[in-house]
């Protein structure tokens, strides 16, 4: 199974960003981009690729303890960003060195398990608006530089992310699906020190 470890956004997070990207998807940039649905957004902390059904519940017992490690955090979605011509983003700001350390609490987890964790660049939290299309050397890829600059003063009010999940995510003929398999509370107490990774 394909699984991911995320923290998702309330819903009310999800419905502002979404009412300011709407108006981003019909520019003319917009029409050879693959857009992400709101209804699947999330913060990856560590995407896990193919995982062997025995290996989930020690991944499990493991995340469980991560998450009770570090305590609920207060974000919002700020700005945007690129990667290349490849991914539209939007960024996050506030408990975002603790949402840092969540990331790699879950890395730590994952690798504990046995699982092969791609961490070679520092974690950098962003939400994945849009995804490049096309093919610019003939003339139809996908310029993002107008799109980020129409985004790049929306600010968000803040949420708290209150929980780590494991998600699994199926691919198809359509969009991904995402499953649910497993949520645990951040419950460190706010004022408590951060501890180390697992």
């Amino acid at each position: 199974m394909r699984l991911f470890i995320a923290v998702v956004p309330p819903q009310a997070a999800v419905d502002e960003l979404a009412a300011a990207v709407r108006p981003l998807r019909r520019l003319p940039d917009a029409e050879p981009l693959r857009w992400t649905s709101p209804g699947t957004w999330h913060l990856t902390l560590a995407f896990l690729g193919e995982v062997a059904e025995e290996s989930v519940p020690e991944l499990e017992q493991r995340l469980g303890r991560a998450a009770h490690r570090h305590r609920v955090m207060r974000l919002r979605f700020a700005g945007a960003g690129r990667f290349g011509d490849r991914t539209l983003w939007t960024g996050v700001r506030g408990d975002t060195l603790e949402l840092r350390r969540l990331a790699e609490s879950a890395q730590a987890a994952a690798r504990h398990t046995g699982l092969p964790v791609d961490d070679d660049r520092p974690y950098r939290a962003h939400l994945t608006l849009a995804r490049g299309g096309g093919d610019r050397r003939r003339g139809r890829g996908s310029d993002l530089r107008g799109l980020k600059a129409a985004l790049e003063d929306f600010e968000g009010q803040q949420w708290e992310a209150a929980d780590l999940r494991l998600v699994r995510s199926t691919l198809g003929a359509g969009p991904a699906q995402h499953t649910l398999l497993r949520s645990w509370p951040l419950d460190r107490p706010a004022d408590g020190p951060p501890q180390a990774p697992e």
